[in-house]
């Protein structure tokens, strides 16, 4: 009978451990499924040398156009830093990670390009935007008679303070958006720091920046950037960026 007994608990353990198993590989393909179908927002940093910067431009160009032409992206666009022309950025964002994935198969020429143009190495960053928009609202385009500028900010909030800064984002957000001057506008958190924080503001000139510098709304937010980041001033983590790649106008 002790024996029966070690058994049918053997037997019982052995069941409860296979669920438990059958359990945690549901969760996991759960998530993966989730990460596959869910929308994928990266931003690319390329250090440049000055000799390979046109040739670099001209690889993310044909990548952008590319992208631009798949259903299944949201937004690509590439650009040079005012006061930095060798710093070039790559913003996209795709409908699925599968897309994604697809689409990066296509940087062979910037692959390629960066073993010998480089000044360092690639710095790539995966965001959630918090207030999303739409993909017609993405391919929103100035005019052309517009000098359009476009600025991200890198925030480091303080521990503790992030939900602070969204909150105040959020009620701020709807503001931003409607000013004249505003082409697009967004909020996105990295992935891989809950703390840490990008704007994406998209203006038709250096005019419009700086009435949104003056907009009252902003007031809340300039308060929080002063007091409750980890790095002061503020300013450091401002760039100032040109659009050189897909240059749509209306």
């Amino acid at each position: 009978m002790k024996t029966l007994h070690n058994i049918s608990s053997q037997v019982k353990i052995l069941v409860l451990m296979t669920c438990t198993f059958l359990t945690f590989n549901h969760i996991i393909l759960g998530q993966k499924l989730n990460q596959k179908s869910g929308e994928i927002a990266k931003i690319t940093r390329f250090q440049v040398k000055q000799e390979y910067v046109e040739q670099f431009k001209n690889q993310i160009n044909d990548y952008v156009k590319l992208s631009l032409s798949k259903d299944a992206n949201i937004m690509a666009e590439g650009y040079f830093e005012e006061t930095a022309p060798n710093t070039l950025w790559l913003f996209e964002r795709w409908k699925s990670r599968e897309a994604f994935e697809k689409a990066s198969n296509s940087k062979e020429g910037i692959s390629e390009l960066s073993k010998k143009a480089l000044i360092e190495s690639i710095r790539e960053i995966f965001v959630k935007d918090l207030e999303p928009i739409s993909k017609n609202q993405w391919r929103k385009t100035s005019s052309l008679s517009d000098k359009q500028l476009t600025i991200i900010l890198f925030v480091d909030a303080k521990i503790g303070s992030a939900s602070k800064f969204k909150k105040v984002y959020h009620q701020a957000m709807p503001k931003f958006r409607s000013e004249a001057g505003v082409v697009n506008y967004q909020l996105s958190q990295l992935e891989s720091d809950k703390s840490q924080f990008v704007t994406f503001e998209k203006f038709r000139s250096k005019e419009a920046f700086q009435y949104h510098l003056n907009f009252p709304p902003i007031q809340p937010v300039i308060d929080f950037l002063n007091t409750s980041i980890k790095k002061q001033p503020f300013q450091d983590g401002l760039h100032t960026l040109i659009e050189f790649t897909p240059l749509t106008r209306q």
